[in-house]
C-alpha cells in the first residue's frame, strides 16, 4: 500500500483532530454559511459482522466517497459515490458492502409522473471489483428493489431478500411492464442468482413478508386497498390475526426477540389509535406488545431479524435490551457521553463494538468508536470539523401553553456569542407534520443562529414525541390550531424578552414550507418574509396528486382526508387561494424532480402571487428531490434562504 493510501485513509479514520481544534482555536467570525449547508463531512458510519470492518461516507478533499478500513483503521478500498443519491449501507458479513442509492425515474405503466427508484449495489471488500446490481442482469425484471427483506446467512453464503417486479413476456421473447406489485425474491451475492419465493400478491392488495434467521418466510401480511381488511398469515397458511383498518395503516414490525413470534401493529376501530400485538408464529392469542411504552427506536438484530431491544420516547430514556448482558453493555455505553447527546448507530451483534454519533450544544456532531470490553471510546471523525464547538449555538428546549390550553414544547437555538436578549428571530417549523424536532445541531437552525438570529422550532399539535392524542389533535388542524401554536411559540419567546417580535421571519420545507406560507397569507402581521422550500400551497391539488399517484387507493384517499378535514374547508386553508392577502414577501425554492411535493405547487402559487402583484421569488433545483440530497443544490437553497431572511429581516 503507497504511503499516499494510508494518509489517506488515516485521515478518514481520525479527520484530523488536532488540526481541527487548532484551525478553531484561529477563528475569530462564524464560519460562511456554506459550511452548514455542505454535506457533513462524515455522514454515516457502518460496522461489520465481526467489527473488523468499518464503512465510512465522507467527504475528502472535495470528493464524496465511502472508505472500508480494518480493524487497525488501515485502508482496504475506497467507492467513490460523488453526486450519488445515497441512502444508507450495510456490511453483508465481512465480505462486502452494500449500497442503497436512489433515483428519480419515469416508470411506464405506474400512476405518478415521476417515482424514486431504489438500488442495491454490491462491492466486495477486499478487492477493486466493480459494483454488482441487484437484479441488474435480467431482463426479465426492474432494475430495482421495492423492499428490503434482510440479509441472511446460509449454506451458499449471503443472501438478501428483496421485493422485485417481473416484467411480463412478450410474444416475440421480450419483456414489457405488467404490474407494479412486487414478487419476494432472494438474491445470492456470491453468485447473483436469483430465486423467486413468494407470489405478488392479486391486484387490490398489499402483501409484505417475514424473513426468519434461516432464509424462511415466517409470516405473511396481505391487506385490501379497496376495504382496509388485512390478514398475517404463518409459513403453514394458518392465519395468525385479521381486522380491517380503514386508513390502511395496520402492518408487519417484525420478529419478536426469541425468533417465535411476530410483532404487529393495527388501528383501534373505537378510539383510531395505534396498537401493537405480539402472537406465536405456531398460532395463539395475539398479547398487547408494550403497550404503556411510546416508542423512540427499536433494535433489531441483523442477522436474523430478531428483535433485541427498544428506546422509549422519554427525556433521558435508555437502551433497553431483552437480553441482560445486552442490557448491561448498552448502559454502558450510553452513559459514557454524559451531556452528549449520543445516539448508538451501529453495533455487533454481541454489542462489544459500538458507533456512537453525537451532537448539540458545542458540538457539531462527532463519531465515536466505543470499544465495550476495554472501556475505552476513540473519536472516527467529525460531521464539520469548519464549526468549531464555541461557534455552535446554543441549544434549549422551551416549554409552553397554546392559546387553547393545550402544553407542547419547542427547541431553540440561540447565536454563539451574543446576549439574548430582544433578538431577531426566524421560525422554522418542521416538516411532515409527523414529526418533531429535538436539541441537537440542526444545520438549518445553526446556519440562521450563525448570522445573529434567534431560531424556533416548534413542536406543534400533530407532531410525534407527545403521544397519539397529541398526534391526531392535529387532524383537521392545518393552517387553524397547528398554525396558531406555530405564532404560540413565537410569542412565548417574545414575552420572555428573547426575541423583538417586529423582527421575524417564517422559513419552512415541505409542511413547514406549508406554515411559512400560510404564516404570511391566512394570518397577518406576524413575519416580515417567509420562505418555503417545496412547500404546499393548494391543499385540494395535493389531494388530487396524492391520491392519482396513489393509484387512486381508497385507504390512502381516506386517511388523507381524515387528517385534512373537511373537503369543503380546503379552499379556506390554502395559501395559494389567499395570495391577495400576502403581507410579505415570499421565496419559493423547490427541487425539480420532487416526488413527494409535487414542484407544480410552488410554480401554482409563484402563478398566484404574480397575478396579484405581491413580491416573490421563485427558485428552481435542477435534479434535486424532496430531501436536498445533493450537495450543489442544498448549498443553493441554504445560500438563497439566508440572504432572502437577511435583506428582509436584518439580524444588526
Amino acid at each position: 500500500m503507497s504511503m499516499a493510501v494510508v494518509r489517506r485513509a488515516r485521515l478518514f479514520a481520525a479527520l484530523s483532530l488536532a488540526a481541527f481544534y487548532a484551525q478553531s482555536a484561529l477563528a475569530q467570525e462564524m464560519p460562511p454559511v456554506e459550511a452548514y449547508g455542505n454535506l457533513p463531512d462524515v455522514e454515516d458510519m457502518a460496522l461489520s459482522h465481526s467489527g473488523d470492518h468499518i464503512a465510512i461516507l465522507a467527504t475528502l478533499h472535495g470528493r464524496r466517497q465511502v472508505a472500508i478500513l480494518d480493524s487497525e483503521l488501515k485502508h482496504v478500498r475506497s467507492i467513490g459515490i460523488d453526486e450519488m443519491k445515497f441512502r444508507g449501507f450495510r456490511f453483508v458479513g465481512d465480505e462486502a458492502l452494500l449500497i442503497t442509492r436512489s433515483q428519480t425515474v419515469n416508470v411506464m405503466g405506474f400512476t405518478a409522473d415521476k417515482y424514486e427508484i431504489s438500488q442495491e449495489l454490491f462491492f466486495p471488500i477486499e478487492n477493486e471489483a466493480a459494483a454488482s446490481v441487484v437484479f441488474g442482469n435480467t431482463s426479465r425484471m426492474m432494475n430495482a428493489v421495492f423492499g428490503n427483506y434482510g440479509v441472511r446467512e446460509s449454506a451458499d453464503g449471503w443472501v438478501g431478500y428483496f421485493g422485485a417486479i417481473e416484467y411480463e413476456r412478450r410474444g416475440n421473447g421480450g419483456y414489457q411492464f405488467n404490474h407494479g406489485r412486487p414478487y419476494l425474491y432472494s438474491y445470492n451475492f456470491a453468485t447473483g442468482e436469483q430465486e423467486r419465493v413468494a407470489h405478488a400478491p392479486p391486484e387490490g392488495l398489499r402483501r409484505n413478508w417475514l424473513v426468519d434467521g434461516t432464509g424462511q418466510i415466517a409470516a405473511e401480511f396481505d391487506l385490501s386497498t379497496f376495504s382496509g381488511n388485512w390478514t398475517i398469515t404463518n409459513s403453514a397458511g394458518q392465519k395468525l390475526a385479521e381486522g380491517q383498518d380503514r386508513e390502511g395503516d395496520a402492518g408487519l414490525i417484525g420478529l419478536g426477540a426469541d425468533g417465535g413470534s411476530l410483532i404487529y401493529s393495527e388501528q383501534d376501530q373505537e378510539t383510531g389509535y395505534k396498537q401493537w400485538f405480539e402472537v406465536p408464529l405456531a398460532g395463539g392469542e395475539p398479547q398487547p406488545f408494550l403497550p404503556d411504552v411510546a416508542i423512540d427506536r427499536l433494535y433489531w438484530n441483523r442477522d436474523n431479524g430478531q428483535l433485541v431491544g427498544y428506546l422509549a420516547d422519554e427525556e433521558g430514556a435508555e437502551p433497553v435490551m431483552f437480553d441482560a448482558e445486552l442490557q448491561r453493555r448498552a448502559q454502558m455505553v450510553r452513559r459514557a457521553f454524559p451531556d452528549k447527546n449520543p445516539t448508538i448507530m451501529e453495533w455487533t451483534p454481541d454489542f462489544l463494538d459500538v458507533i456512537v454519533h453525537t451532537q448539540g450544544t458545542a458540538d457539531s456532531g462527532t463519531w465515536f468508536l466505543v470499544d465495550v470490553a476495554n472501556r475505552s471510546a476513540s473519536p472516527l471523525g467529525y460531521d464539520r470539523p469548519s464549526i468549531a464547538p464555541h461557534q455552535v449555538g446554543p441549544v434549549s428546549t422551551l416549554e409552553y401553553t397554546a392559546q387553547d390550553g393545550l402544553d407542547m414544547d419547542a427547541v431553540v437555538t440561540l447565536p454563539p456569542g451574543r446576549e439574548a436578549t430582544n433578538l431577531p428571530v426566524v421560525v422554522l417549523p418542521h416538516g411532515g407534520p409527523h414529526a418533531h424536532d429535538e436539541e441537537g445541531f440542526d444545520w438549518w437552525a445553526q446556519a440562521f443562529a450563525s448570522r445573529g438570529y434567534a431560531v424556533i422550532q416548534p413542536n406543534f399539535r400533530g407532531s410525534t414525541g407527545r403521544g397519539e392524542d397529541f398526534e391526531r389533535a392535529g387532524y383537521g388542524e392545518w393552517g387553524r390550531k397547528m398554525q396558531s401554536d406555530i405564532s404560540d411559540a413565537f410569542a412565548a419567546l417574545a414575552q420572555r424578552g428573547t426575541v423583538d417580535p417586529a423582527r421575524a421571519c417564517i422559513v419552512g420545507a415541505s409542511y413547514g414550507g406549508y406554515a411559512a406560507l400560510a404564516g404570511v397569507t391566512l394570518q397577518q402581521g406576524l413575519y416580515r418574509c417567509a420562505v418555503s422550500v417545496a412547500g404546499i400551497g393548494d391543499i385540494g391539488l395535493m389531494y388530487r396528486t396524492e391520491s392519482r399517484e396513489s393509484g387512486r387507493n381508497r385507504l390512502f384517499s381516506r386517511s388523507l382526508r381524515e387528517e385534512l378535514g373537511d373537503s369543503s374547508g380546503w379552499n379556506d386553508i390554502s395559501p395559494r387561494k389567499f395570495a391577495a392577502q400576502a403581507d410579505a414577501p415570499i421565496l419559493l425554492i423547490h427541487g425539480r424532480d420532487d416526488t413527494v411535493v409535487n414542484f407544480e405547487q410552488s410554480a401554482k402559487m409563484a402563478d398566484a402571487l404574480k397575478d396579484q402583484g405581491k413580491p416573490y421569488k421563485l427558485v428552481e433545483l435542477e435534479g434535486e428531490d424532496h430531501w436536498l440530497s445533493l450537495a450543489a443544490t442544498r448549498q443553493q437553497m441554504l445560500q438563497e434562504a439566508v440572504a432572502f431572511v437577511e435583506e428582509h429581516n436584518p439580524a444588526d
